[in-house]
């Protein structure tokens, strides 16, 4: 991924209303594999 499609990944999380701890989580997770980071769906949120 270049730096174009990770500040794309960005905005675009930031546009659906994700929180900065929430997107630094997200991208942590994805560097580390660390379960501790891994995002969860909100408990106020319907699913599909």
């Amino acid at each position: 991924m270049n730096m174009t499609e990770v500040a794309r990944l960005l905005l675009g999380l930031r546009a659906a209303g994700w929180s900065e701890k929430k997107i630094n989580d997200f991208i942590l997770f994805i560097e580390t594999g660390e379960e501790q980071y891994k995002p969860y769906p909100d408990k106020n949120e319907k699913t599909e």
